[in-house]
C-alpha cells in the first residue's frame, strides 16, 4: 500500500497544569475523543492520576509548569521542552487549559508550526481575581500578552461563561468569530441522588479548594453572623488545601475555624455526591469563576444554591430561580440569603427542583462532550 494514501489518526494533545484538575474537568471529553478516533496525549504535572489515565487508553507525558511560579527562566525552559514535544508529536489539535498553559502552549505551537489550537479559558485566574498588589501589577501585562497569544490565526478560544467571552472580545484579546461558548465541564445528573431526609437543623455545604478567592472567609463570617442571630444551622466546608495556589488558606487557619465550631471543615473528600445528599443548601461565595462544577453538582443533587453575582456563578444560578445571588465579598448579604433559605423549606424544595431541571436541560456532560467534539471536527477540517 502506498504510504502517501494511508489514513493518519488525528492526535490531540491536552496541556494542563496538574492531573487532578484534568481528571475532574476534562477526562470525560478526552475519553470521548479517543472513542471518536483520536489519539490522545495528556501533558501535565503528574501527582496521582497516571495509572488511571493510561488505563483509559490515554498517553501521558509529565511536565511541571509550576502553577505558583512567575519565574521567566523556568517558563523559558518549559517553553523549550514543550516546543520540542510539539515538533516530535505533530498533533492535529493542541488543547490548552487555563491561562498559563494557554500562554506557554500557544507560543510553543507557533514555534512548532502547529495551527490547530484550542485555548480554553477556565476563569480569568489570579491576575484578574485577586486584589493582591502582584495581581494588580500583572493584570495589564497579562492583557497585553493575551492580545498576542490567546487567539493566534486559525485558533479557537473556549469560554465557560458569557461574561468572560464578552469581556475578552471587548478587550481585543479574542476575535468574536473565534470565540466558542462551552458552559463548564458538565455533570451527569443520573449519578446524583435527589432524595434526602429532612433535618431538624438545616445543613449548608461549601465544596471548593480552600482558597481565599472562593469566598471562604465570607462564608465563615456569615456562619458567625447566623449564630449571633440565633439561627440554627450546620455549615460544612469540604475541600483540601492547595499549597501551589497563591490564594491558598493555610491549614492552621482552617483547623482554628473548625475548633471554634462555627464551621465544620471536613477536608478533601472523594464522596462529595454522597455528602450533597446530606445537605439542604449549597453555597459558593466566590469572587470569580469559569463555571463552577461544584454548583452544577449541587444543582444535579437538587440543592438550592447561594452564590455571588459574578462571572461564572451567575451563569449557573439565576436569582430567584434555582438559588439566590449576593454581592461578592459581602458576608452580611450572604448571611441574609442563607437565612432566607434556612427558614423557608418550601423555597428550598422549589429552587432545588429547578436547579436539577436546568442541569438536565443546559449543563449535562453529554451536551459538553458533543459541543467539544464538534469543535474538534471543525479544527481538523480546517
Amino acid at each position: 500500500m502506498d504510504e502517501s494514501c494511508a489514513v493518519t489518526t488525528p492526535k490531540i494533545i491536552y496541556l494542563v497544569t496538574v492531573d487532578w484538575f484534568f481528571c475532574s474537568h476534562f477526562l470525560e471529553r478526552a475519553v470521548a475523543a479517543r472513542a471518536a478516533g483520536y489519539e490522545v496525549l495528556v501533558v501535565t504535572h503528574i501527582q496521582h492520576e497516571r495509572e488511571r489515565l493510561e488505563q483509559l487508553g490515554l498517553r501521558v507525558t509529565a511536565l511541571d509548569m509550576g502553577r505558583r511560579s512567575v519565574n521567566p527562566l523556568a517558563a523559558l525552559v518549559t517553553l523549550w521542552r514543550l516546543t520540542a514535544l510539539y515538533r516530535a508529536e505533530r498533533p492535529s489539535i493542541v488543547h490548552h487549559i487555563a491561562l498559563k498553559p494557554i500562554l506557554i502552549g500557544s507560543l510553543a505551537a507557533r514555534l512548532a508550526g502547529i495551527r490547530g489550537v484550542v485555548n480554553a479559558v477556565i476563569g480569568m485566574g489570579f491576575a484578574y481575581t485577586s486584589r493582591h498588589v502582584l495581581a494588580r501589577t500583572l493584570r495589564p501585562v497579562m492583557t497585553m500578552i493575551l492580545r498576542l497569544l490567546l487567539n493566534p490565526p486559525g485558533s479557537h478560544v473556549v469560554f465557560e461563561n458569557h461574561d468572560d467571552l464578552e469581556t475578552s472580545v471587548a478587550l481585543g484579546t479574542v476575535k468574536r468569530h473565534d470565540a466558542v461558548l462551552i458552559r463548564g465541564a458538565g455533570v451527569q445528573p443520573q449519578t446524583h441522588n435527589i432524595d434526602r431526609a429532612p433535618h431538624d437543623i438545616p445543613v449548608v455545604v461549601l465544596v471548593a479548594r480552600m482558597l481565599w478567592d472562593k469566598g471562604i472567609q465570607e462564608y465563615v463570617t456569615a456562619a458567625q453572623l447566623l449564630r449571633q442571630q440565633g439561627v440554627k444551622v450546620r455549615c460544612l466546608l469540604v475541600g483540601g488545601v492547595d499549597q501551589d495556589n497563591r490564594a491558598s488558606i493555610d491549614e492552621a487557619t482552617l483547623q482554628r475555624w473548625n475548633a471554634e465550631g462555627v464551621v465544620e471543615w471536613l477536608g478533601f473528600r472523594t464522596d462529595v455526591a454522597q455528602l450533597l445528599t446530606q445537605a439542604d443548601i449549597a453555597c459558593l461565595p466566590s469572587y470569580r469563576e469559569g463555571l463552577p462544577k461544584a454548583l452544577l453538582e449541587a444543582m444535579a443533587a437538587g440543592l438550592p444554591c447561594v452564590t455571588t453575582d459574578v462571572p461564572g456563578c451567575r451563569e449557573a444560578v439565576r436569582h430567584g430561580d434555582n438559588g439566590l445571588l449576593v454581592p461578592a465579598r459581602h458576608p452580611e448579604a450572604l448571611a441574609q440569603a442563607l437565612k432566607q433559605l434556612i427558614e423557608d423549606p418550601a423555597m428550598r424544595a422549589r429552587m432545588g427542583a429547578r436547579g436539577r431541571e436546568r442541569v438536565q436541560q443546559e449543563f449535562s456532560s453529554q451536551q459538553v462532550i458533543a459541543q467539544t467534539l464538534a469543535l474538534y471536527q471543525t479544527v481538523v477540517a480546517s
